[in-house]
């Protein structure tokens, strides 16, 4: 929102920036973490396969479901600029607590992650969206190179954060406290978010131009002291949901449901004008939902078949099993700039640039493509073990569909979605999100390796196969996308303007 008394001067480039390299900290946090959590539960905690990937399912589903209260509290009672801070602050705090060698602390700091990247992770994606209002062409651009920013920091991360992991002898001792490798790993977390907020406060100018209305008001102190009070039961709420199996499939219902009710209020609020842009909204939010099952098998199935099946280098370089996940960052951001010069291109062409329908299909026989590949790679293996280059090779298949589809989902909001509802639909989006990350960690318990099977030729197939399944879903959703290419295309053309000349 733009009120007509602000003071400052808006520099949407600056801005950019400073939105940019905060989310370059936020996520070396993250998925510095994300790299060792599943690895941690099975070899350092000792649990079972299938445990470990339905916690980091329920973790990572509540991580990618909270936004929806971080949309809202951005947009309707602190400000989008507030709450970007409080978030961070929640995200600091939650890997301190995994960071201290204490089983009682690995819940509640799973709680305090999961609510702190609820509160921050909407905001910064909703102030980008302000920067350039109404260019849309500008927006995918943008919001393509803004995704790249955060494979940067996660490349980082993912690979410092295994590498302290993998020195066992580095311990610090502090009083009664050991801190061994791992836990020092994860302390590695809590300083990147720190120089997030670091840098947010030294060139925090550049934002003030932009935010929402909140923003733009004095900070009424009664809201700010019930959003702490409500933060702190929901860190609570959140840790127990986390530890039971039960209560996160309970929970997991309620955001479908949540998320049905929302898209069924904002097409009965919408002006008429709007409803059919709101559908197709609906349509690629379902989209990348489906999306987030495969995303979620980086972190689960794939980093434990990499544990056990991949050869552990990359041209005579060692690659440890966690530190293979930087494949995917390292292909979003070598094939992030490339994409999004040929969208520019496109765009300034005749015909115009790709549509977004087209795209997201796309994506979904990349998907399928990398899929098949992993699956492929058992056909090839020696006693158990295949080559690297199979991963390499479906990374970046699974990377350039992860940036047609998942990249352009912010962009396809800022499209769609009227401003006054699209904090809430940025919400119900990541709403989305978690519901399909929590179905890809189940997915990936099914490759769980049952008691008793050590060697690496009987666990390959439990691997490939579940590989095979997800490649033919991927496949199968392609097509189904292709199909209604057409029909999406109808109902984002309005006659305000969209340029005709997307194209199909």
């Amino acid at each position: 929102m733009q009120t007509a008394g602000r003071a400052a001067e808006p520099h949407p480039r600056k801005a950019f920036l400073v939105l940019f390299f905060v989310e370059i900290w936020e996520r070396f946090g993250y998925y510095g973490m994300a790299s060792i959590m599943v690895l941690y539960m099975v070899e350092h905690l000792g649990m079972a396969d299938a445990r470990a990937d339905i916690l980091w399912g329920a973790f990572s589903g509540l991580v990618y479901s909270t936004p929806m209260l971080g949309g809202y509290v951005g947009d309707r009672v602190l400000g989008a600029r507030r709450t970007l801070v409080l978030g961070a602050t929640t995200l600091a705090l939650g890997y301190v607590a995994l960071s201290i060698p204490l089983n009682a602390t690995f819940f509640p700091a799973m709680g305090l992650i999961a609510l702190g990247n609820g509160l921050f992770k909407v905001n910064p994606n909703n102030l980008v969206s302000r920067l350039y209002e109404g260019e849309h062409s500008k927006l995918d651009i943008l919001f393509t190179i803004y995704y790249m920013s955060l494979n940067i920091g996660s490349f980082v991360s993912i690979l410092l954060t295994p590498w302290i992991k993998d020195h066992p002898n580095w311990t610090v001792t502090i009083g009664s406290l050991r801190f061994d490798s791992w836990h020092l790993a994860f302390g590695l977390s809590a300083i990147g978010l720190t120089l997030g907020l670091l840098n947010y406060g030294a060139f925090r100018k550049f934002i003030r131009p932009y935010g929402t209305a909140p923003d733009f008001e004095k900070l009424d102190g009664r809201r700010f002291i019930a959003v702490i009070a409500a933060s702190l039961l929901i860190v609570f709420l959140l840790s127990e949901i986390i530890r039971s199996r039960s209560a996160a499939l309970a929970v997991v219902g309620v955001f479908m449901a949540l998320m049905v009710w929302i898209f069924v209020y904002l097409l009965l609020t919408a002006q008429s004008s709007e409803r059919k842009r709101m559908v197709a909204c609906i349509v690629f939010t379902v989209m990348s939902i489906v999306w987030a099952v495969y995303n979620q098998q980086i972190y689960t199935s794939l980093t434990l078949f990499a544990l056990r099946n991949v050869q552990h280098s990359i041209l005579s370089v060692h690659v440890s099993p966690a530190q293979f996940q930087d494949l995917n960052q390292f292909w979003l951001v070598v094939l992030a700039l490339p994409l999004a010069f040929l969208y520019d291109r496109m765009a300034k062409s005749p015909r115009g640039d790709f549509a977004m329908a087209t795209k997201y299909a796309a994506g979904f026989y990349l998907l399928a493509i990398g899929f098949f590949l992993y699956a492929g790679s058992g056909l090839t293996a020696r006693n158990g073990i295949v080559s690297s280059w199979w991963l390499v090779a479906g990374y970046a298949a699974q990377s350039l569909g992860e940036l047609l589809i998942s990249a352009l989902g912010f962009s396809m909001v800022a499209q769609l979605v009227p401003e006054r509802s699209r904090g809430v639909m940025m919400g119900a989006w990541f709403l989305g999100m978690g519901v399909g990350m929590y179905a890809g960690g189940a997915i990936a318990g099914l490759a769980s390796i049952p008691t008793g099977v050590t060697s690496a030729t009987a666990m390959l197939p439990f691997y490939t196969r579940v590989f095979a399944w997800l490649g033919a879903g991927a496949l199968a959703s392609a097509i189904a996308a292709t199909a209604i290419i057409p029909w999406l295309n109808r109902l984002m053309r309005t006659d305000a303007a969209r340029p005709a000349a997307q194209h199909g």
